[in-house]
């Protein structure tokens, strides 16, 4: 752990040096992206999507962060084969800072563990709230991505999450449950957050057919009732590699690269990339810290 602690402290102050050499205009080079994956119910595949993704994004030469906020059922280490000694809760007990808590995942992937300890997050007040948020600081200009994996569902902390992200991705699959439930996802986001673009993954497909058939259901529901129009990002295929890779704690994609169901969360993860759609909208690291600390300082008062 420390030595864990020792590498992600080197990381964030050699980005700082970094940014401090360039020149002295007013130039904060504040194009890290967070990403809500979320889902209206659980059981789709959404903490897989967004370890798998994680994965892709870093090994395209990102650096990317998982921030495990699915309270609890925080599970993205174990998915990764990974012990967490510490979690959230030891942050906001002051016990350990950020880098302390932060996993070491597969090629310098980092994970920050939710546990148990991600349920004090509903309850906090303001001094914890200011220290949450005075780590968080800390990663910005260290990571291109922060990929928060909420809970599902419409609590209020998923949506905080989500509405603080700059992105979001909603996971689904073929069940009418889940397209229901996906459905007043969108529905509730439409009214209570900035977003405009909602990026749809469908998981557990036979084939692009079905995935097409399923996506173009649920667009017309949202452009006839909600008038908007939500984004395909993609689509997984039901795969036994998929159930395979989680048994042995390992991303499928590393494990199957070039299966069709990897093929396919990899051309997702370039689809990301080149859409660049917080920083065209301006939108960063500060947006998501001054929206996430407003909606817990509200909830807290």
């Amino acid at each position: 752990m420390n030595d864990q602690a020792y590498r992600l402290r080197e990381l964030i102050k050699h980005s700082q040096q970094k940014h401090k050499k360039g020149d002295n205009s007013k130039k904060d080079n504040d194009n890290t992206r967070i990403i809500a994956v979320t889902s209206g119910k659980g059981g789709v595949g959404k903490t897989n999507f967004t370890v798998n993704l994680a994965v892709t994004l870093n090994n395209l030469g990102h650096r990317v962060v998982i921030f495990d906020a699915d309270i609890g059922l925080a599970n993205v280490d174990i998915l990764l084969g990974l012990t967490s000694k510490y979690n959230i809760s030891s942050i906001l007990n002051g016990e350990k800072n950020i880098e302390d808590i932060m996993l070491d995942g597969p090629k310098g992937l980092k994970i920050i563990p939710g546990g148990s300890g991600i349920e004090e997050l509903i309850d906090m007040d303001n001094r914890k709230v200011d220290i949450l948020v005075n780590q968080l600081e800390k990663l910005k200009n260290s990571f291109d991505f922060i990929i928060i994996d909420t809970g599902a569902g419409l609590s209020n902390t998923v949506i905080s999450f989500v509405n603080a992200a700059n992105e979001v991705i909603l996971v689904t699959t073929p069940e009418p449950t889940s397209l229901t439930d996906v459905y007043a996802m969108i529905k509730t986001l439409d009214t209570s957050s900035h977003h405009t673009d909602f990026n749809i993954v469908i998981n557990r497909v036979k084939n692009e057919k079905e995935a097409n058939i399923i996506f173009d259901r649920l667009n017309r529901v949202s452009n006839k009732f909600l008038d908007i129009n939500i984004n395909k990002l993609g689509f997984l295929n039901e795969s036994k590699l998929v159930f395979k890779a989680v048994k042995r704690q390992e991303p499928f994609t590393s494990l199957y690269p070039n299966s069709l169901t990897s093929k396919n969360l990899i051309h997702m993860a370039n689809e990301i990339v080149e859409g660049q759609k917080s920083k065209e909208k301006g939108l960063g690291f500060d947006s998501f810290i001054k929206k996430f600390k407003n909606f817990f300082t509200k909830e807290a008062n």
